[in-house]
């Protein structure tokens, strides 16, 4: 059974606290499984959430600030110690290669796992398989940041009514998909386009072209929101987002569900963020991210 879901480890900004670490996110998508930007203890993050390193195909870092990057380091050596059976790829910014090189080579270990590098240097698609486009875009930081989102192939969803109407029915159904066309009727005409799911992921940035074309109509967007609106000055100075500015970006992107994670230790009610969010004007699915949370990826429409 097909999984697409979202696996908090951590929803810290800058240092981790008594409830929250350090960021980390896992994207399980079908068979595939994406680590999102692992700060310092997500290691043992994935022991808890039951997320092993044979679940891990590709890590994508935003940017090497130590909260979104330090966990490299164990991640990398666990998923050598597993001996995880397949090769993993991982994605980061170019300019932080020696960033990237000093935490996979931090101390000794036995390297049995293919893990290739790729490093981002533009915005553009990343990887195309069967199952998803993975796609970066440069964000607005004080050091070179990217997002990344995954868009899923538009697929075709049968019409009963319309097959019924041609009278195709038993196996003549799966030769109309197989062929595109039956005695005839072309498979446009007793079906409809279903269209491909849509994932986001924003980190560090102050709002930019980047964070507007990473959210277009996601079906899920996860959006830092360190600060609360009244902090906006704070945000722009360090290259932030507030929670109200986030929502604005969700609510003017057409997302179905939006995630807000990576909150300053400053704030101590989480409430305040989703109140904030609601008053700029989201009203779709709304999640304040907490550690070890599960959040699944809405259902196709």
């Amino acid at each position: 059974m097909s999984v697409r879901e979202l696996v908090v480890l951590g929803t810290a900004s800058q240092v981790p606290t008594r409830h929250r670490n350090h960021n980390g996110y896992v994207l399980r998508w079908d068979g595939r499984g994406i680590l999102f930007d692992p700060g310092e203890g997500t290691q043992r993050q994935m022991l808890r959430a039951g997320v092993a390193a044979h679940d891990l195909d590709r890590i994508c870092v935003t940017h090497f600030h130590g909260d979104h990057s330090l966990g490299l380091a164990g991640v990398i050596q666990r998923i050598n110690l597993d001996q995880v059976p397949h090769p993993v790829t991982a994605h980061y910014p170019a300019s932080g290669q020696h960033f990237f090189e000093r935490l996979r080579y931090a101390t000794a270990y036995r390297e049995t796992v293919r893990l290739t590098e790729a490093p981002v240097s533009a915005d553009g698609p990343l990887a195309v398989t069967e199952d998803f486009t993975l796609d970066a875009r440069r964000l607005s930081h004080p050091v070179e940041s990217y997002g990344y989102r995954i868009t899923e192939p538009d697929g075709r969803r049968l019409l009963p009514e319309k097959l019924a109407a041609h009278g195709i029915k038993g196996p003549d159904v799966g030769r109309i998909q197989r062929d595109g066309s039956l005695n005839g009727v072309p498979l446009d005409e007793v079906s409809e386009v279903r269209r491909g799911q849509r994932f986001a992921f924003v980190m560090d940035t102050r709002l930019c072209d980047g964070v507007h074309a990473l959210a277009e109509g996601a079906d899920m967007l996860v959006i830092e929101s360190t600060f609360l609106d009244e902090d906006v000055r704070l945000a722009t100075d360090h290259g932030h987002l507030t929670a109200g500015q986030a929502a604005a970006v969700a609510r003017e992107a057409g997302v179905r569900h939006l995630v807000l994670t990576h909150f300053s230790q400053r704030y101590s009610d989480p409430a305040a963020f989703e109140r904030q969010a609601r008053e700029a004007g989201f009203d779709g699915e709304l999640s304040i991210a907490q550690d070890l949370m599960r959040v699944p990826v809405p259902k196709r429409t």
